[in-house]
């Protein structure tokens, strides 16, 4: 990558931080409906993938979805809308932060359901198949979705009728408040593909450049040989699970360890050092990006509620 890429993607990573810190501040003053997973800690394995992507590939997300549909481009006032509710929301106020969604963008959405995005992901890949298109669809899940029987028959339909998909397991080690040690016999993710015989690949999800580069050379592979790819992806959310969970089933020193590897301190550090920016430069950037999270916060603050005809639109194709 060159100088203004690593930037942008920089700018990425650093706009869905602190969107997302303006959520929580949201949420805390009761202003979003419904419930709130942040994606603190894990930006750099959403902007890392979808960044190597084409604008006619998919992207698919799990309850945690607010990085990924930034990451595809995605329309910062009109998700904090979405979150509050609003009509000017990208799905009208009626999806809300689980359930973001832009056809526009090839964004299909998140899912309350844990694992629910893996078969409609694998059916998104059957489509671009029968279409005879070589679009991708990369499908982004938690290490908690392993354990659903949906995973285990989606990687089989996709293997067996090889499939243009990467599943991107984004193992943060813990499902809701259940460590990986106890909730899986293999604690290698990456292994428990193993029996479909599908490609796969494990990647420092803390780690921009990791990502990237193993993004740039399965996403092509996957473009070329419509066989499905799975990636286990290790990294770590800063915050609980969702917007009220303490996180008490983790250490202090446990989160300071990860602390050190933050995936947007690396990528400064790696800008100072090489010389890409100065430090004037980023911290010019971080006040933009704070500028941008402001606006989107004042937009759904001044965006009307949906009126109440508003249920009987959209219901049916």
């Amino acid at each position: 990558m060159n100088k203004s890429e690593v930037l942008d993607l920089y700018r990425q990573m650093l706009t869905i931080r602190r969107l997302e810190e303006k959520t929580a501040q949201a949420y805390s003053r009761g202003k979003v409906g419904g419930y709130l997973h942040l994606y603190i800690g894990q930006e750099a394995v959403a902007v890392g993938f979808i960044s190597a992507l084409r604008p006619d590939d998919y992207t698919i997300a799990s309850y945690r979805d607010h990085g990924h549909y930034l990451a595809v481009g995605g329309d910062a006032p009109g998700m904090m809308a979405e979150l509050y509710g609003r009509s000017t929301g990208i799905c009208k106020g009626k999806g809300g932060s689980m359930h973001l969604f832009d056809a526009e963008r090839h964004f299909l959405g998140g899912s309350g359901i844990v694992g629910a995005g893996i078969p409609i992901g694998t059916g998104a890949a059957m489509a671009i198949r029968y279409r005879g298109g070589d679009q991708v669809c990369l499908c982004f899940f938690g290490d908690g979705a392993m354990n659903q029987g949906v995973f285990h028959e989606s990687l089989n339909m996709a293997a067996l009728w090889n499939l243009p998909i990467i599943y991107i397991c984004e193992n943060n080690l813990y499902a809701m408040g259940t460590s990986v040690e106890r909730s899986s016999s293999i604690t290698d993710l990456v292994e428990r593909s193993c029996g479909y015989d599908v490609e796969r690949s494990e990647v420092d999800g803390m780690d921009l450049f990791a990502v990237r580069d193993l993004a740039d050379r399965i996403v092509p592979e996957v473009r070329k040989t419509g066989k499905p790819h799975f990636v286990e992806a290790i990294c770590y959310r800063y915050r609980g699970h969702g917007a009220a969970d303490p996180g008490n089933y983790r250490t202090k020193e446990e989160v300071e360890e990860w602390r050190q590897k933050d995936p947007i301190g690396r990528v400064e550090q790696f800008l100072l050092d090489e010389k890409l920016a100065t430090q004037e430069k980023l911290e010019a950037i971080d006040e933009e990006v704070k500028a941008l999270a402001a606006q989107a916060a004042d937009f759904a603050d001044r965006s009307p509620e949906p009126l109440p005809e508003a249920l009987y639109e959209d219901i049916y194709a």
